[in-house]
């Protein structure tokens, strides 16, 4: 794609963020607005205007690539997966190159974290990475020199759909998670997962931020929640670490903003980690909110 501007769409369950970026990676326009929810053909409307937008301000025609939430069936070309459930079942590859007239190319949105943060972010001295969102859902995606690691199944770093590992007696059998099964990683771990643990613990409803915000101002409730949600992050990501190995975690979404978890899961996922040197690297995100977008466009490629 060498002499081409890129455009990169994050489709979010809450909100659609768009970057346009210059042939040398340089970011031209920025935009978002908020995600069609339960509403298929309006999600494809809603992400062709925002291309359409990028564009003009941006001054040319570009690539588009697209990060969402699930991932492209190899075997039926449908959307899997997606915890924004309207996608699911539906050709959206398809329909969205059918409006826009071009070909795009998509990929499940912690991947395309995972790739912006490896090319030049937090990740960019390590060999392999693991990038985490831990937003409205729970996604991963794994690095490996340079390159997504998909599978034959477009499943590839899909942590958040395994059970709970080293599960306590209270823990079992787990939440209700929206994919069908109970105990999810991500029915523990995600926003909506605290703030649910949260309200069944002490029966009062704050969303994640604010728990975080309580939890700082002193509130005993608000901490107990954040040492829980802090113990079973550190089981689950020490449960990839024992597969994958990576050089270093990356962690991005709203929680990712939370900094005590930098300074405590290291500690708290050495009992798990099967090795005589349990030290792990975690990162926040270099590139913030610009990272799922960034690596969205760099479907196409990297800067020229």
């Amino acid at each position: 794609m060498s002499g081409n501007a890129r455009i990169g769409i994050d489709l979010g369950g809450t909100k659609i963020a768009g970057i346009f970026l210059q042939p040398d990676g340089a970011p031209a326009a920025r935009e978002r607005l908020e995600s069609p929810k339960g509403d298929y053909r309006k999600t494809i409307d809603s992400v062709c205007d925002l291309v359409m937008s990028l564009q003009e301000k941006g001054g040319s025609e570009a690539s588009v690539g697209i990060g969402i939430p699930g991932s492209v069936s190899p075997a039926t070309g449908l959307i899997q997966n997606a915890n924004s459930t309207w996608l699911n079942a539906q050709p959206l590859k398809r329909d969205l190159e059918t409006s826009l007239g071009r070909p795009v190319r998509l990929a499940n949105d912690a991947n395309c974290f995972a790739l912006s943060e490896a090319a030049d972010g937090a990740g960019r001295e390590a060999a392999s990475v693991f990038g985490v969102i831990l937003g409205t859902g729970c996604g991963g995606g794994l690095i490996l020199k340079g390159h997504i690691i998909n599978g034959p199944r477009s499943i590839g770093g899909e942590w958040g759909h395994n059970p709970l590992p080293w599960s306590e007696q209270d823990e079992l059998p787990g939440p209700q998670c929206w994919c069908g099964r109970r105990g999810c990683v991500e029915s523990w771990v995600s926003g909506p997962g605290m703030a649910a643990d949260h309200a069944r613990a002490f029966s009062e409803t704050f969303s994640a931020e604010e728990i975080a915000k309580r939890a700082g101002d002193g509130c005993p409730r608000a901490n107990k929640t954040l040492e829980l949600h802090a113990s079973r992050l550190a089981r689950g990501l020490a449960g990839v670490l024992n597969i994958f190995d990576p050089g270093c975690i990356v962690l991005g979404g709203g929680l990712s903003n939370m900094d005590h978890l930098y300074g405590q899961l290291p500690g708290l996922m050495a009992p798990y980690i099967f090795s005589d040197t349990t030290a792990v690297e975690i990162y926040p995100p270099v590139h913030g909110a610009d990272s799922g977008v960034r690596g969205a466009a760099w479907l196409w490629g990297g800067p020229d």
